[in-house]
């Protein structure tokens, strides 16, 4: 691996993810704002990977685009060995679909439906039918602690419980892809080390990845790689529990 965050080797021929010289900028003329400068790097598969950095350093747009939901100005993304840019619209929806989970910082809940329909949405969209899906996303809610809750509407939820509600959702259809924005910005220490340690048992599957963005410090333990971005471009890696490099 070098300091770009690209794998080499072996580690190569099992990437998840991939981008290459990565660009992107917001408004336009005098007012256009490069946040992305050309970023490289590799998401192998089974590995657990963190973003950190400063505010503003374009942790969480490059995630948007490794998922397809912001256009990069230039290089290239692929995931699972799909080229991002080259998908239409309704490609990349039903890619989305069918293989990547999300964990956003504003939760999105639906505030008509109660916390297990909420966390069973991925399965309803696929198809699965309504108990079984209701089954599945009632099993994983009451591994976070959230078996009171099933019934309750969002609004009724606090800010923690939203949040296992969106971790639930993210989980329930097991993606091959896992994208998480500050999973654990709303948990107390003992309930985010957990939670975080069933999201990274995703990542430890051998046909799967995650990639968390995050502030947090106490959970960079769990992670196989730490990469560190400031000012739009990756710069040190931590491996494991080694040294930044």
């Amino acid at each position: 691996m070098n300091q770009t965050g690209e794998l080499s080797g072996q580690e190569r021929s099992h990437w998840l993810v991939r981008a290459r010289g990565v660009t992107k900028s917001f408004g336009e003329g005098d007012t256009k704002i490069p946040v992305l400068k050309g970023v490289d790097l590799d998401v192998a598969s089974g590995e657990v990977l963190f973003l950190v950095g400063p505010s503003g350093s374009g942790k969480t747009t490059l995630l948007s685009v490794i998922a397809g939901i912001l256009e990069s100005d230039d290089g290239d993304v692929r995931v699972l060995g799909e080229s991002i840019q080259e998908l239409s619209a309704s490609a990349k929806t039903n890619f989305r679909r069918d293989h990547l989970g999300f964990i956003f910082q504003q939760y999105n809940l639906l505030p008509t439906l109660t916390a297990v329909e909420n966390a069973a949405v991925p399965l309803f969209i696929q198809g699965v039918p309504k108990v079984e899906a209701k089954a599945r996303a009632e099993d994983i809610l009451k591994t976070m602690g959230m078996g009171e809750r099933l019934m309750a509407l969002p609004p009724k939820l606090s800010g923690g419980e939203q949040q296992r509600v969106a971790i639930a959702r993210a989980l329930v259809a097991e993606p091959q892809l896992l994208l998480c924005d500050e999973p654990t910005a709303s948990l107390d220490g003992e309930t985010g080390h957990r939670i975080v340690e069933q999201l990274c048992g995703v990542g430890k599957h051998p046909d799967r990845a995650v990639i968390i963005v995050t502030h947090d410090s106490r959970i960079f333990e769990f992670g196989d790689r730490v990469v560190h971005m400031e000012d739009g471009r990756v710069g040190q890696i931590r491996q494991g529990q080694g040294d930044f490099i």
